[in-house]
């Protein structure tokens, strides 16, 4: 017997892997792929609807200068430390550790340990993802 699929938008992506074990299919939610159905040609969401599923999502945006120096490969931790207008003593001071630890972080002499990435993205108020 058939049934209608029903949409629960709590739902998560299942993935079926081929034989070596890598991704091969993607079930996803009945919601989520009308929504991809309904995209343009080349697949992309308008602006507006790009702006619109941001703001539903909330949290906090961030200028498109930020953005820029993220995605030209600038060290997060310090492009946020700019954002904030932290010098490096002062986020070093708030996270717990010696400023000499985070220049070299910053300037990827060192990885820094997840405790360490955890104090920081603490004390920058933002997802330790986003410094990774």
């Amino acid at each position: 017997m058939l049934h209608a699929p029903r949409e629960n938008p709590v739902s998560k992506p299942q993935v079926i892997v081929d034989k070596n074990g890598k991704p091969a299919y993607a079930v996803i939610p009945w919601g989520e792929y009308k929504r991809l159905a309904s995209m343009d040609d080349e697949g992309a969401m308008t602006d507006e609807e790009l702006y619109d599923l941001a703001k539903s999502a909330g949290g906090e945006s961030f200028p498109v200068t930020v953005v820029d120096r993220l995605l030209g490969g600038e060290n997060p931790i310090r492009v946020y430390r700019d954002h904030r207008r932290l010098t490096q003593k002062q986020l070093a001071e708030a996270a717990g550790i010696n400023p000499v630890y985070l220049s070299q972080i910053e300037t990827g002499k060192r990885t820094g340990s997840a405790k360490t990435l955890s104090s920081i993205a603490a004390a920058l108020d933002v997802a330790v993802d986003d410094l990774i």
